[in-house]
């Protein structure tokens, strides 16, 4: 995995954290879903890819 696609996926976590915690800050239930979706595929992308570097041997 490079360096890159692991700034990605970190940044989609953190984008949202920050989505969820707007929507919950204005009573906006789709922000807050979002951002919850946004944090839980950032997180499988970056499992998947630690799986990944493990078998390639990184």
């Amino acid at each position: 995995m490079s360096l890159g696609d692991k700034a990605k996926d970190a940044t989609q976590k953190i984008v949202g954290k920050v989505e969820e915690a707007v929507g919950k800050h204005t009573d906006d239930a789709e922000l807050k879903h979002q951002g919850q979706k946004d944090q839980a595929m950032g997180e499988a992308r970056l499992e998947t890819e630690k799986a990944k570097d493990k078998l390639d041997g990184h």
